[in-house]
């Protein structure tokens, strides 16, 4: 029987610039070489110039690309003062969005104007435009937001790649999952529409989980690591629980545990088990 072939993974880290002790667990993570991707929130409270240095000093230490975490729901704040719908000055919720959306009650331009000020606002911070789009709480794959997403980064970052959040599994696999396979349901129209604009997107994606309650990291990565393809992405959430995160997301304690396994020795040697390696990272 012949060795079963290696597969290059993605493993994103998500939320760069949520909070300062987000921020510090990705770079300790990348500059370890545990992760290759991270997806940076041009509107989070955390993304000043020195954490952008801090995240360019880490990669450089590291191996790893940086792609935009585009934003559109609460509790952060749009860049462009004419968006709408808002809440209190806010994104509307992530439910809120997502009925809104597939209501199709959202204006495709002025959605496409607030991607583009953050596609211009990563350019500005990095001086350069991400390796890859992505999008916080999945609404890049939203109704009407996908078109304006595929717009957005058509124009300001042709070569980047995008993130489609469909699963490689049989549908036998999937529809035990309710959420997961709404996400399913959406990339396979966002996929489409990224093949018609030459867009290039990861071919398989894992990582969701329910964030809710206390989860052993390890005990759910080698489900998501389970036929995944060559080139497939695994979304992530490490974090160091301080102020900022607790009054801004739920998701706490939960990303403690997931970098303490990222960082221990059990990864790596989960990731050589499956003969998996961590893809190299690509400038745009």
């Amino acid at each position: 029987m012949s060795a079963p072939a290696e597969r290059r993974i993605w493993l994103c880290a998500d939320d760069y610039g949520l909070s300062p002790g987000v921020n510090r667990a990705i770079r300790e993570l990348v500059v370890q070489r545990r992760l290759n991707a991270t997806s940076v929130m041009v509107v989070g409270p955390a993304i000043g110039r020195d954490e952008v240095d801090a995240l360019k000093q880490a990669v450089a230490e590291g191996n790893c690309a940086i792609g935009l975490h585009t934003t559109l729901t609460a509790p952060f704040a749009p860049l462009t003062i004419h968006f709408r719908p808002q809440q209190g000055g806010e994104f509307l919720p992530l439910g809120a969005m997502l009925r809104t959306s597939l209501l199709r009650r959202l204006d495709a331009d002025i959605v496409r104007g607030e991607i583009a000020a953050q596609l211009a606002a990563f350019a500005e911070l990095f001086g350069r435009p991400p390796d890859y789009v992505d999008g916080h709480q999945h609404v890049q794959i939203f109704p009407t937001v996908r078109d304006a997403f595929i717009a957005a980064v058509q124009a300001a970052a042709p070569r980047a790649w995008v993130r489609q959040c469909g699963r490689a599994l049989p549908l036998s696999q999937r529809i035990a999952n309710p959420k997961a396979l709404l996400l399913d349901t959406l990339s396979a129209r966002f996929r489409r529409a990224c093949a018609r604009a030459g867009l290039a997107f990861n071919p398989g994606f894992s990582g969701a989980y329910d964030f809710s309650r206390p989860v052993d990291f390890g005990t759910v990565m080698p489900a998501f690591l389970d036929g995944l393809p060559d080139g497939g992405l695994v979304m992530c959430h490490p974090g160091h629980v301080d102020e900022v995160l607790i009054a801004l997301d739920p998701l706490t304690e939960q990303r403690e545990r997931e970098y303490a396994f990222l960082a221990g020795d059990a990864f790596p040697q989960l990731l050589q088990a499956n003969v998996i390696t961590l893809h190299g990272a690509t400038r745009a």
